[in-house]
Formats: structure tokens, C-alpha cells, sequence
């Protein structure tokens, strides 16, 4: 692999990956454009891990309350004075939709649903019922956050499974219909990333020892320093940005992005 090649996947994983847009479908339409070669499985690991860790830096003070909280649950299960500690398990008990669903059907999501016609509908339909919960957010922050609202976030999680859809964007759609603020719908959305990202990078780890294949390290040194510190600015630009303003920028731009790979689909392009 090309440094050329590295740096672009590179910043193109960090800044989509938790912004409402879909790295997937940035991701595959890199190959359309410049004709590129896949960039092989342990670069794939790197970025993923590289954007991961942002997250958990990034909001390493709320992990660690959560953690406080979480541990005071197994000696007192009473969640009324221990937020932190009810928090922590509505992350654990929302990503368990899309854990199963990412075990029942991985064969059809990263072959059958894998093509540009399929990313391309899913960015421009769940671009349109963003903008719908958008147009009147909550005024609940992440400590208002009930266990109703937190399962409807994790079963919404799991739509994400369908490329295109974006994982970030289909989390605050939902905590905004939720009663969510902006900024707190974002939050949340981030929490839950932290465990996904560890149960993905997890299998993607496992799946590169299994494979042996030989490891381009200058290549995926370059990609996991860029797209980390990519990750952890698109991350705070991200939520000044949504504290001050709608999300309409990012849903008339996934729209746009979705006729593009429709485009190429339909070969029209």
C-alpha cells in the first residue's frame, strides 16, 4: 500500500466515523474514484483501533464515573442515588441488539447489503428521518436518560448493521426522538461506540491473526496516528459545532453523497 493511499483512508475513517454521514460510504466509494486496490485487513484493524482509542481519550473522565458507577452497582444494585452506575448498564444493555444482530447476520451485511445501491438508499432515507428528528430536538441531557429511551437507541443501533445507514447518525436520530438534546443524543451515541468499537476491533483482531497475512507496518503507522487524531478533532469540533446549530449541513450532505453513489451504481457516472 501506497503512504498516499494510507493517508487518505486515513482521514477520511477519522473525520466520518462518529459524525452522522457514514464512513462505509465514503469508505467504498474511495475504490470508484481512484481506482485503489483493497487496503487488506490489518490496516482495516488499525484505523478501527486508532479511532476507537480517540473516543476513549476523548471522553476518558465519563468513562471513568461510569466505571466508578458501574462497580458500586455489583456491591449495591439500588440505582437511585448512582447514575453513573445506571448509565453504565443501559450502554451495556443497549448494544446488545446489535451484537446479536452483528453475529445472525454478518454474511448478509458484509456481502448481500455490501454494494453501492444499498449505501446509497440508506444515506439518502436515513439523511431525511435525521432531518425529521432534528427540526424539534429535546432539552434532555444524558443524565435525564431513561431505560425506555435507552433500549429504542440500542434497537435503532443495531439498523446500523445495513451499510450506509451510519452508526452515529442512526443513534442521535434516535435519541432525538427520544427527547434528547442535540449535544446529549451526540454524547450517547459516542458511549455506546466505545463498546462497539471494542466488541468490532475484537473480532477484526481475532480475524487478522487467523488470516497471517503480512502487515505493511509504515502503512499502518501512518493511518493510526492520522486517523486518531482526525477522530478526536471531528469529535470536538462535532459537538461545538451541534451545540450551536442543526444537523442540516450533514443531512443535505448525505443526501448528495447518496445520489453520488447511486450514480456510480446505475452507472450514470
Amino acid at each position: 500500500m501506497e503512504l498516499t493511499q494510507a493517508l487518505v483512508l486515513a482521514l477520511i475513517q477519522g473525520i466520518t466515523e462518529f459524525l452522522p454521514i457514514s464512513s462505509t460510504a465514503h469508505l467504498i466509494l474511495v475504490p470508484f474514484i481512484t481506482g485503489w486496490p483493497d487496503q487488506g485487513l490489518a490496516y482495516d484493524v488499525a484505523l478501527n483501533t486508532a479511532t476507537w482509542l480517540a473516543v476513549v481519550i476523548y471522553f476518558r473522565n465519563d468513562i471513568a464515573n461510569l466505571l466508578r458507577g458501574f462497580f458500586r452497582t455489583l456491591i449495591d444494585r439500588r440505582f437511585r442515588y448512582n447514575h453513573e452506575g445506571e448509565l453504565a448498564w443501559m450502554v451495556l444493555i443497549a448494544t446488545i441488539p446489535v451484537a446479536l444482530g452483528g453475529l445472525l447476520a454478518h454474511d448478509l451485511v458484509a456481502h448481500g447489503l455490501r454494494n453501492l445501491e444499498v449505501i446509497g438508499w440508506s444515506s439518502i432515507i436515513w439523511g431525511a428521518v435525521l432531518w425529521v428528528s432534528d427540526r424539534r430536538p429535546g432539552r434532555l441531557e444524558v443524565k435525564n436518560l431513561r431505560w425506555g429511551a435507552a433500549i429504542f437507541i440500542g434497537i435503532a443501533q443495531a439498523i446500523a448493521l445495513i451499510p450506509g445507514t451510519s452508526r452515529s447518525g442512526i443513534t442521535m436520530t434516535a435519541g432525538l426522538f427520544s427527547g434528547l438534546s442535540r449535544t446529549a443524543a451526540a454524547r450517547f451515541s459516542f458511549l455506546l461506540a466505545i463498546i462497539v468499537g471494542a466488541l468490532a476491533g475484537g473480532k477484526e483482531g481475532v480475524d487478522m491473526v487467523q488470516a497471517g497475512m503480512d502487515t505493511p507496518w509504515m502503512a499502518v503507522l501512518v493511518g493510526f496516528v492520522v486517523a486518531f487524531v482526525s477522530a478526536y478533532l471531528a469529535i470536538h469540533y462535532f459537538l461545538k459545532l451541534i451545540s450551536r446549530t442543526s444537523m442540516t449541513s450533514f443531512v443535505i450532505y448525505r443526501v448528495l453523497l447518496g445520489i453520488v453513489l447511486l450514480a456510480f451504481a446505475y452507472k450514470v457516472l
